[in-house]
């Protein structure tokens, strides 16, 4: 086994229906992510590969400041966050999480929508891998892309936990 020197700092946060594990590296974030997804090993493999690093789990500023956005967001008093981030992935990944960046809190997109948002329209399923790929779930806000027909495909914390974050953002919905 090869020994990384670089670190990727992680801590983890339990809220209300979803426990998360952080990750920062050179003082952004590269990891939000659920801690019981069933992709865990393939979302830390790329984010290590990806870096060239190894998970310690030891606090970063970066890592408190998403800690107290994310309780401010659960607690429905923040609308958007401020950290600094860091992606790891694929070129049409990362043009996909910025796209996702760009839907505004409350509102909420189509797969196909999305797929046309990145410049390719016939790509809805690509662009559902890459959204479901996301390892910075709620900062990257992928729980605001829904089916065309408006039902809530797919969700790496679960439906439960997506309808309860789109009924936080969309309280006069009933997602």
């Amino acid at each position: 086994m090869i020994v990384m020197s670089n670190q990727i700092h992680i801590q983890y946060l339990k809220l209300p229906k979803a426990e998360f594990v952080l990750g920062s590296f050179e003082d952004k974030l590269c990891l939000c992510d659920f801690r019981y997804r069933r992709m865990r090993n393939a979302v830390d493999k790329r984010i290590q590969q990806g870096l060239k690093a190894s998970f310690t789990e030891q606090s970063t500023k970066v890592l408190e400041l998403t800690m107290a956005q994310l309780k401010e967001y659960w607690a429905g008093s923040r609308k958007s966050f401020d950290v600094p981030l860091l992606t790891v992935g694929t070129e049409f990944q990362k043009k996909v999480w910025q796209s996702l960046l760009d839907i505004p809190y409350s509102e909420t997109v189509s797969y196909l929508e999305l797929a046309t948002a990145v410049g390719n329209k016939g790509a809805a399923r690509a662009t559902g891998s890459a959204n479901g790929a996301n390892a910075l779930a709620i900062i990257i806000p992928c729980h605001r892309v829904i089916a065309s027909d408006g039902s809530l495909g797919g969700y790496a914390g679960g439906l439960p936990l997506k309808r309860h974050l789109l009924n936080l953002e969309q309280p006069a919905l009933d997602f």
